[in-house]
């Protein structure tokens, strides 16, 4: 192997392009391929997957895509890491020793668990573990939750442990995505456990291709600078001894490698400049993004510091049931008849209070003077949620129903009502790594990878100094905000994040001092309500 390890994503959530992972092994020269198939609802969906079926729980598409590359990767000695296990590694990895039976393959199959902890929440909580969520403070016995998933985001080491042992393939299930990176990396350069730069490096590169073609063109503001979406390319990133890496992608694919698709991603799902990790704490405010050549980006200062004493973990609390109804509403009056199909509808089920959550929204897409049909309706969605399925199923949704012919003119439905289903919620908690124990399974061998230790305190890495020029003289015009500069959002359950850059230090000055928080807030009205930071 050279001293260059290149790693390349085929996936960046379940449901992803099923041929990709045959493009990118076929496409070109890779060493690791790595797929994220797991968003933090995702659990709650295999949950129920398993729930029908217990062999189940896992994302079945990896095993489509194995059908076609497991014995191209044999062949080309590619290595496969990934977190396609979600809830079952194990029968995962029991599906992959079926497929390469009939394939006529043997490669050496390993799977990581230890990131459940759903069977011992109650035996944490007694032990001082309160699982408060992050953003509301509550602890999850306090709130009466009913957790139906609950998984630690695990590190990269048990990874590096099973490419050590000779593994061609790792499955995992809670992974942290960037992880899937950073194992392979300590396995091929042979890094240890507090080499922080480096590993700072390989959480960097691993978030930026853990969303697939959100790293080569995809979602990316500046639509204009990529020159085709068609055949997508998928991330690979080159990665170097000292933490140091090239993004790129192969030659021939469409999309776009450049220094604004790289920082978009860099800016996906982050709260603050210090990127948290199982591992490390990775300080994005000091990488350095360069553009080496066309579709080639080279990222370096990668600065890593010791990783928190805690985990986070992802659980999933069943949250009651939901039903959502919407009308369609034409003509004149449009405010006046939404009114009256709202009061009548909570008059005929017994009264607005009947429900724990209510939600109505008037969403107006309709026009004056309307050139077709669908530009002269409005739509009027309401939405109820209880922990009573009965109260928000077809009880709910037939008394919209019943007012066809007395509610209304033009009165109709986007669709027929359905019965209630239910309704997930994301409690983002942490736990202390003292509990955290990741084990490896191959070939009939157990080894366990301890919970790190703790790390001497080192003194923190000083911030980057923000820096702004005066950009007070000159002529002034009004343009759109999105033609200086671009955005990526990203979402954890209920709490999100909205990434601005600007590509000039004249533009960034602007953004500085304009795009202040109550700025936001006049932008985007219906944030009002929300507690946000900058």
């Amino acid at each position: 192997m050279t001293q260059i390890l290149k790693i390349a994503n085929c996936s960046g959530f379940l449901g992803d392009k099923l041929s990709a992972a045959k493009e990118v092994v076929e496409g070109g020269e890779i060493h690791v391929l790595t797929g994220d198939y797991l968003a933090e609802l995702t659990m709650a969906l295999l949950f129920r997957m398993k729930m029908k079926a217990p062999e189940k729980g896992y994302a079945a598409s990896f095993l489509k895509q194995m059908l076609d590359v497991m014995g191209t990767c044999q062949d080309k000695n590619i290595k496969i890491v990934t977190n396609a296990g979600g809830l079952n590694p194990r029968g995962l990895a029991a599906e992959l020793e079926k497929i390469a039976n009939e394939l006529g393959l043997n490669p050496k199959i390993a799977f990581i668990e230890g990131d459940d902890l759903l069977p011992g929440i109650a035996r944490l909580q007694e032990q001082g573990e309160e699982f408060t969520h992050l953003d509301k403070g509550i602890s999850l016995k306090s709130a009466g939750a009913a957790p139906i998933t609950a998984n630690a985001y695990l590190g990269g080491w048990g990874i590096t442990k099973a490419l050590n042992e000779g593994a061609d393939i790792v499955i995992g299930g809670r992974l942290a995505d960037a992880a899937l990176v950073a194992g392979p990396c300590a396995w091929k350069f042979g890094w240890k456990e507090n080499e922080f730069d480096k590993l700072a490096g390989a959480y960097a590169a691993g978030h930026i291709i853990e969303c697939g073609t959100q790293a080569t063109g995809g979602n990316y503001s500046f639509i204009d600078e990529v020159p085709d979406f068609k055949n997508m390319g998928y991330p690979i990133a080159e990665m170097h001894e000292d933490g140091s890496f090239v993004i790129t992608k192969h030659p021939g694919t469409g999309g776009l490698v450049s220094v604004g698709t790289v920082t978009a991603q860099l800016l996906y799902e982050i709260s603050q400049p210090t990127y948290l990790t199982p591992d490390v704490k990775v300080r994005f405010d000091l990488i350095k993004v360069e553009q080496e050549d066309d579709d080639r980006v080279f990222v370096s200062n990668n600065k890593g510091e010791p990783p928190t004493d805690t985990t986070k973990v992802c659980i999933n609390n069943l949250f009651g049931f939901r039903n959502t109804v919407t009308a369609v509403i034409t003509g004149l009056d449009i405010e006046k008849k939404a009114g009256i199909i709202e009061d009548t509808l909570f008059h005929n089920a017994g009264g607005r209070e009947q429900f724990a959550f209510t939600d109505v929204q008037l969403i107006r897409f309709d026009k004056e003077n309307p050139s077709n049909n669908e530009e002269a309706c409005a739509h009027l969605q309401i939405s109820v949620m209880d922990p009573d399925q009965k109260k928000v199923g077809k009880a709910f949704s037939a008394k919209l129903i019943e007012m066809a012919l007395s509610s209304i003119p033009g009165f109709t439905l986007t669709s027929i009502p359905a019965n209630g289903s239910p309704a997930l919620q994301h409690w983002p908690a942490l736990v202390s790594n003292r509990f955290i124990e990741q084990k490896v399974y191959m070939e009939d061998k157990e080894y366990t990878i301890s919970p790190l230790p703790p790390f001497a305190d080192v003194e923190s890495i000083k911030p980057a100094q923000v820096k702004t020029v005066d950009i007070s003289s000159g002529s002034k015009k009004e343009i759109y905000f999105g033609e200086l500069f671009a955005t990526r959002s990203g979402d954890k359950g209920g709490n999100a994040n909205l990434g601005v850059w600007a590509k000039t230090i004249e533009a960034y000055s602007f953004l500085f001092d304009f795009l202040t928080v109550n700025k936001l807030k006049e932008l985007l009205p219906d944030m009002e309500e929300f507690e946000i930071e900058r």
